[in-house]
């Protein structure tokens, strides 16, 4: 507590502004616990950057931890690039603090003879990764937070490729930025260096969304679309993309469009909670619309619903859409004779084999990465030799070609639209075709468990969770042996029938994974940007008619709901 108490009292000096300073008195002065959790670590930069509750202290965004990290960047990028005239995009998004917040990195980043274009208003997150190619910049910045609850706010760095930074470039970064004091931070910024962007920058975005997510297909008037922005930037975008490709009936839920860093009408933006999209299918059912689109604030994510067989609207998980898009867009790349053994798709470890399975059944290879889209971003830039046709992961994120090198819900919302009304316009529905692709492959049911771990404790339990299932491992799961077990932060894969050990070549991470002889597959992962460790279940079954899917499925189900017991979750 003394050395919490010591950090706490550097903010006390001149370095800091009075308001900051006389926050910090204040905790000081009354209330320890939220003192503790203010100052116990620095932020750091995890799977989606920084991320953390808006506060003065060093385990909060606020001016000086956004100020020090960008200062750090600001050096980096004069290392890497002396000789060059600099340039970085800045995007924020709809949160109270993005927009003042995206100002104090611009002033930093101008103060440091860089120039900026700073978007005008805010922008989804895509648009950003896209701007940073289109202006050829060295870098991006976004300010969000995806779709964590209101009081929280974050800074993810882009590099020159429009892809989330990665090895050497992130630890590089993070030692620049652990090397200052927060005295070294130039604030003062030069106006001159700081251009507004906005009209042009969506212009060609809209361009090359509608280039990459729309087909040679028929029935787009016929599809009865509802739009939710869940109170984010995607209204920004998605209503103009969807009218431009040539769907006329678009019926926005009202209630959700303006931005609103509240997100007064849902407990959580995030489209992967079905109570987020309950607003979006109650009016589904209403004008009977055949699908359901909902981006998370920064509209990286999509939620998507559709009607199932008997009528009534289904939520589709993250497995399920990026499954869908991926056959759509291969099998697109097959009808125009583009398919010649160089092309790939991208996948996560945490994520549905299925994709592998459509993938193979194609010629196509599956590049398999750890969680984020900043690693599908690093295989394009590793293999110009090979074409990327799409790739996704399980929480609810995709990206269709490789004009945006990060999870793209404006063209993915697009191309679900595309799949839909493909479908529609040939007597099936886009679930329907779902359970076809099904009986092609496997039927594999995912499910997730998160459990939230907050603060201090928080993190030591999660840290403990992972060393007791290291150090004593699964050998058998729902009455099937144990396989493989993949330990990516020590990158070995034991055969643990035969004790034969493999070395993973991919990044460490503190992840494990484990894989029986019936294909069933859990992962173990504590999340880089929130207080929780993820538990991710797969399962599949042959099916060989989709009349007997909702009897497969449950089977399945059930299996999953044993293992759960099972392991004690």
């Amino acid at each position: 507590m003394e050395e919490i108490l010591n950090n706490a009292k550097q903010w006390l000096s001149d370095t800091f502004d009075s308001e900051t300073q006389q926050e910090i008195q204040q905790l000081i002065n009354t209330n320890a616990d939220d003192l503790a959790d203010r100052f116990y670590k620095n932020l750091e930069f995890g799977t989606g950057g920084m991320r953390g509750i808006v506060g003065a202290g060093t385990n909060r965004i606020n001016k000086y931890t956004l100020g020090k990290a960008t200062q750090g960047l600001s050096n980096y990028l004069h290392k890497t690039y002396p000789d060059k005239a600099l340039k970085v995009a800045i995007g924020y998004d709809c949160r109270h603090d993005s927009e003042w917040l995206a100002k104090v990195v611009a002033n930093v980043l101008s103060a440091n003879n860089i120039q900026v274009f700073l978007f005008e208003d805010m922008r989804p997150t895509p648009e950003l990764s896209f701007a940073v190619n289109y202006l050829g910049c060295e870098a991006g910045i976004v300010l969000t937070a995806s779709h964590n609850p209101p009081e929280y706010n974050g800074y993810k760095v882009y590099w020159n490729d429009g892809g989330q930074i990665v090895p050497p470039h992130d630890t590089e970064i993070i030692n620049e930025v652990n090397s200052l004091d927060f005295s070294e931070i130039s604030f003062n910024a030069k106006e001159e260096l700081i251009t507004s962007i906005g009209s042009e920058i969506d212009e060609a975005f809209w361009k090359a969304s509608l280039a990459n997510g729309t087909f040679d297909i028929k029935g787009r008037e016929d599809l009865k679309i509802v739009f939710t922005s869940l109170h984010g930037t995607s209204i920004k975008l998605i209503p103009e993309v969807l009218k431009r490709a040539g769907y006329t009936q678009v019926h926005i839920v009202e209630e959700q469009a303006t931005p609103d860093g509240d997100f007064s009408t849902v407990e959580s933006p995030n489209p992967e909670e079905p109570a987020a999209l309950e607003m979006a299918v109650d009016l589904a059912n209403k004008i009977d619309a055949d699908i359901v689109l909902g981006t998370d604030p920064d509209s990286d994510r999509i939620g998507i619903a559709v009607r199932d067989l008997d009528g009534n609207m289904t939520l589709l998980n993250g497995n399920q859409t990026m499954s869908m898009m991926t056959d759509f867009l291969i099998n697109d790349w097959k009808k125009q004779g583009k398919l010649n053994g160089k092309q790939f798709v991208g996948s996560t470890i945490v994520s549905t084999n299925l994709v592998n399975e459509i993938a193979n059944s194609y010629g196509v290879e599956t590049k398999v990465g750890l969680t984020g889209f900043k690693w599908i971003a690093k295989m394009i830039k590793d293999h110009p030799e090979l074409d990327f046709i799409g790739g996704g992961e399980e929480s609810f994120g995709y990206m269709v070609g490789d004009f945006v090198r990060d999870k793209d819900a404006v063209t993915s919302a697009l191309l679900a639209c595309e799949i839909a009304a493909d479908a529609k316009a040939n007597n099936s529905s886009f679930y329907k075709e779902l359970l076809n692709l099904y009986t092609r492959h496997h039927l594999y049911k995912e499910h997730l468990i998160s459990l939230v771990k907050k603060g201090m404790d928080g993190a030591q339990q999660i840290k403990q969770m992972m060393i007791d299932l290291r150090s004593n491992p699964l050998t058998e799961i729902d009455g099937t042996k144990v396989e493989y077990l993949y330990d990516y932060q020590s990158s070995i894969r034991k055969n643990v029938l035969t004790g034969e050990e493999t070395t993973l070549d991919i990044p460490k991470s503190n992840v494990l994974i484990y894989k029986t002889e019936d294909g069933t597959k859990i992962a173990a992962r504590p999340s880089g940007t929130e207080p929780k460790i993820k538990f991710y279940f797969s399962v599949k079954s042959k099916l060989y008619d989709i009349s007997n899917a909702k009897e497969v499925e449950k089977e399945l189900d059930t299996k999953i709901q044993r293992i759960i017991k099972e392991l004690n979750l």
